[in-house]
């Protein structure tokens, strides 16, 4: 599905001075966990989809009922198979690494791979995982690690487009959105860069940072160096975190949303989702708010923000059903609607939209 800004699997941790760069080690065994929640799976469902040729399985424990659909492998198994590194495909709630999780991760390090995370809890931060490394000569790789030198944000405007994916909720296709948005803008001659603000699409773009690592006064000045001045006509596709409507992310997503300074937005949606992820009985906010809400905050460091159209995820609807619910969004929105990962002309009418 994907297309790689990368070559290998060099990744590029952004800052004002360079960053730091890391080899990681692929392809990969993707770990599940005993995970019940596919939006929790984001990470390896990420990777299956753009960087497929990276992932030689997947390793569940009992009781996991998400599946990406690769084969299911032990980690002697995926060895066996070419794969040198198993990295952990679960971006759960606070970003840990349960004690649950520690004979699996344990077992992969002496069957002979190295392991590669993304979460907040880190891999070097576990005793045993840092003992049983030495003891097997592995490594372990932490992908959500931002660079030391964050300046504060200035807020001045700065040649370049840009363009942020922002959303009702957590985990239902900003990435995917901006991912597909570059690569379709860049198939027309643009210059277009898709920038990566969390661990699964640096993995997969191979630069960024992790936005949601940073300390909080720091967060937008990291959204300004990732998307630095350019080319009047260069335009960075920067994926969004969080929502502003998330209790436990909105502060992500504001800090990103004022140092993006984004021209244009697209507002990402996922139809039928009733209620915020995590929150049950907290409602996901129409996209009417959605939008009123991001031209409003966005206004104090892009005063002419506004939104270039909606991006539906509808991997839950039958080809029908999803035509119905991108018409009707478009008609009541009067704005192009799309899901990008069915492409077609509903996505060309988008793009158009990110050109004008």
């Amino acid at each position: 599905m994907g297309e790689m800004n990368l070559a290998d699997d060099t990744i590029r941790v952004s800052g004002p001075r360079g960053g730091t760069s890391t080899r990681l080690p692929s392809p990969y065994l993707l770990f599940l966990g005993d995970t019940t929640e596919p939006a929790y799976a984001k990470t390896a469902f990420g990777l299956r989809d753009w960087a497929r040729d990276r992932c030689v399985g997947q390793f569940s424990l009992p009781g996991a009922t998400v599946t990406t659909g690769l084969p299911e492998l032990r980690p002697e198994q995926a060895v066996a198979a070419g794969a040198l590194g198993l990295l952990i495909g679960v971006a759960n709630i606070g970003g840990v690494i349960p004690p649950s999780w520690l004979p699996a991760l344990l077992n992969a390090l002496g069957a002979g791979l190295d392991l590669v995370a993304g979460m907040h809890s880190r891999l070097t931060d576990v005793p045993e995982l840092q003992k049983a490394a030495e003891r097997y000569g592995r490594r372990l790789f932490d992908v959500r690690v931002p660079p030391a030198d964050i300046p504060i944000a200035s807020g001045r405007r700065r040649s370049g487009r840009r363009i942020l994916t922002v959303g009702t909720d957590c985990a239902l296709g900003k990435k995917y959105t901006a991912l597909a948005v570059a690569r379709g803008l860049r198939a027309r001659g643009i210059a277009a860069d898709f920038r990566a603000t969390g661990q699964t699409g640096i993995m997969i773009a191979g630069e960024g940072i992790p936005i949601d690592a940073v300390v909080s006064d720091f967060v937008a000045g990291a959204a300004e160096s990732l998307s630095p001045a350019a080319d009047p006509s260069h335009v960075d596709v920067i994926e969004g975190q969080g929502s502003l409507f998330h209790p436990s992310y909105a502060g992500v997503s504001l800090g990103l949303l004022h140092g993006s300074q984004p021209d244009l937005f697209i507002a990402c949606h996922q139809p039928g989702r009733q209620d915020i992820l995590g929150h049950p009985g907290l409602p996901t906010p129409s996209l009417e708010l959605l939008i009123e809400q991001t031209v409003a905050l966005g206004s104090l460091t892009s005063p002419a923000i506004r939104c270039a159209g909606v991006s539906l995820n509808t991997m839950h609807l039958d080809p029908a059903a999803a035509d119905a619910a991108i018409e009707e969004v478009t008609r009541r929105l009067s704005v192009p609607a799309a899901d990008p990962i069915r492409g077609g002309p509903r996505l060309e009418a988008l793009l158009d939209a990110c050109m004008a």
